[in-house]
Formats: structure tokens, sequence, C-alpha cells
């Protein structure tokens, strides 16, 4: 009577039904896998509580899903359209964070088909090579703390083309000019660069030198900004 209350209103007389203590088994494992892998994830990255809160529910939900969609192809990909539909009503993330997602749902796949240890070992063997990885700072270019974006005002008749150049060639081993607008009527031009500084420690000389040079209006230097569809 009670495994009755489970059945879906449209299942066979034939058909399995997931067991309340098997359901149960899947959904805990989930989110302590979740739970682990949010620590694993908050070790050496920069992080919000919502994106900590949606790693750690997302293999509990995908499990759900697997377990219901089980065997039924027609449920399986209206599940693939509506996945398909929350991609386009979230901000893109970094590489990393996407990869973390992809590995929350794989754990959670594993889960709801039922083999709980092979999920478990899957996150604790992706994690420590994570972390790992976090640890040795393993892909970090050699010059990105010398690597800075910098963003330059300069009045509409100051002819931007080499005008800084002796200047970078000066403080800086590599540059590059990325973007050129107008503002304020036009009246103004705002220049951005990609540069690599030679030696750190040269920042406030080189800005004193710009400033002379573009008549002291506004500079930005930032560390070096990247596309928003990059995956970095």
């Amino acid at each position: 009577m009670f495994e009755s209350i489970f059945r879906g209103l449209f299942d066979a007389e034939t058909a399995s039904v997931i067991s309340v203590t098997d359901f149960m088994i899947c959904i805990v494992s989930s989110l302590v896998i979740g739970l682990i892998l949010s620590v694993m994830y908050m070790y050496k990255n920069t992080y919000s509580k919502s994106f900590i809160v949606t790693i750690a529910t997302i293999p509990a939900i995908v499990c759900v899903v697997i377990m219901m969609v089980n065997g039924n192809v027609g449920a399986g990909v209206a599940v693939a359209g509506a996945f398909s539909l929350v991609r386009f009503r979230s901000a893109p993330g970094t590489a990393k964070e996407i990869g973390v997602l992809f590995l929350a749902m794989g754990a959670g796949i594993i889960t709801g088909m039922g083999y709980i240890a092979y999920a478990f070992l899957f996150v604790i063997i992706m994690g420590a090579v994570d972390m790992l990885y976090a640890q040795i700072d393993f892909g970090a270019r050699k010059n990105a703390a010398l690597e800075r974006t910098l963003h330059i005002t300069i009045p509409e008749d100051l002819d931007y083309v080499e005008v800084f150049d002796d200047l970078f060639d000066q403080y800086a081993s590599k540059f590059e000019l990325l973007n050129v607008k107008t503002t304020n009527m036009g009246s103004l031009f705002k220049l951005t660069y990609h540069i690599t500084f030679r030696e750190a420690g040269r920042e406030k000389a080189f800005i004193d030198d710009v400033r002379c040079r573009n008549g002291n209006l506004e500079i930005s230097l930032s560390n070096q900004e990247s596309s928003v569809s990059e995956m970095m």
C-alpha cells in the first residue's frame, strides 16, 4: 500500500517502481556528493554563495531526473530540451565554473543510475585533481603579474597613433592597442591597451609620464581584462 502511493498515475501494472528506500539513498548520496564538490571548489577559488549552493544541489536534482527518466526515451528527449533552455537563461561563466557544473551533473547522472560508489569515487578523484592543480598553480601564465589593461583619455587634437610609443618602449616589453572610442561629444578619445611591463613596481612612474603626455586626463590601470565570451 505504501509503495503504491509513489507509483506514477500513468505507469503500467508491470512497470517497475523505484522503492522509497532506494530513492532516499540516492538523494542523500547526491547531496553529500554536492557538499563534497562545494567544499573542494572553495579551495583557492573565488566564488559566490549562490554558485556554491548551486553546486551543492545540482547532483541531487540531476539524480532525480535520471531516476524518473530511466528507460523512457520520450521523457529523456523532453528533459534534454529543458536543460538546453536553462542555458539561455543563465549568465555565462568561466571555463572553471562550467567545468565544475558539468562535474556536478555527471555525478548526479551516475547516482541516478544507481552506481553510488562509482559516483563517490568519481567525485573524490576529480576533486583531488582539481585541488592539486590549484595548489601547484597549474596553467598560470609566467608574466600574469606584469600584464595590465590600460585606459587612457586624451584630447581630440592629440594624435594617438604613436604619441605613447616611446613610453611603452621604455616601460613595457609588449603592448597592443585594443580599442579607440570617442566620448564627451567627441571632444575626447578613450584608448584601451594591453601592456606587459618589463619589471614590477614601475606602474607609478609610468602613469606619471603618461599624465604629462595626455594633459592630466583620466588614466586607469588594472589587471588584464578578458573578453566576456572568452573561455578563461
